[in-house]
């Protein structure tokens, strides 16, 4: 009787795509699976000195980088980044998060790594939204690596004003003091992996990265949901 109550209510409000919009049939979970066959991977961890790799060198000390998918203007990562950031699908960010750390697992790309830390929202902006959206992205990420999560250890001590009209230069002026490490312990000795929603310029994880290697003796890579070559 249950299953058939469920059945009838899904097709007068039938579950969504959140990458495509149709509706989804009943063994699919918030993405179809012809949105996750077609969504643009990188790959990025299966290539040496890839583009999100080179994007740090000379500017920080980042031992691994990669991105899940690749952002376009119209292409289905827009609309699921749309979902995830805006519209309170915050089980979708966990969603591809797991997605992405069951393909590093299988890769073996990080086998050495301790700890996974969100880049911080601060405490105004995460009122406002209600989530952290690189929180989110973390904890699927650790689900998929077997890897603790942490989010109290990396805070974002001073609001920052938005990144998206900014330049290069403008971006790391605007992020460039604003981190801070609660408990520099925590992280003496670990191999970070930052996690963060989408990378563009990178200025915002430089950022993070010389915070987490000024306040202890770590390492630190790189993990974004989305890479944007703009």
């Amino acid at each position: 009787m249950i299953n058939y109550f469920e059945d009838l209510l899904s097709l007068v409000f039938p579950e969504i795509c959140n990458a495509c919009g149709k509706p989804l049939y009943k063994h699919e979970n918030l993405i179809c699976n012809y949105c996750k066959v077609k969504l643009p991977y990188t790959n990025f961890h299966l290539q040496i000195e890839n583009p999100i790799e080179k994007t740090f060198w000379g500017r920080v000390n980042i031992q691994k980088s990669s991105a899940f998918l690749f952002f376009h203007k119209g292409n289905r990562v827009q609309h699921l980044m749309h979902r995830f950031k805006y519209k309170g699908k915050k089980e979708v960010g966990e969603l591809l998060g797991d997605l992405f750390g069951q393909e590093l697992l299988k890769n073996n790309y990080f086998n050495d790594a301790d700890i996974i830390i969100p880049v911080p929202l601060h405490p105004d902006k995460l009122k406002k939204r209600g989530y952290n959206q690189s929180e989110w992205l973390a904890i699927g990420i650790s689900k998929g690596l077997s890897i603790p999560c942490q989010n109290t250890v990396l805070i974002r001590a001073v609001a920052s004003s938005t990144q998206t009209k900014k330049n290069r230069f403008e971006r790391w002026q605007n992020v460039e003091t604003i981190f801070k490490v609660e408990n520099p312990a925590a992280i003496e000795g670990k191999h970070i992996i930052l996690v963060d929603d989408v990378i563009t310029t990178g200025a915002t994880v430089e950022a993070c990265a010389n915070t987490l290697l000024g306040a202890a003796n770590c390492k630190v890579s790189f993990l974004a949901l989305a890479y944007s070559s703009k």
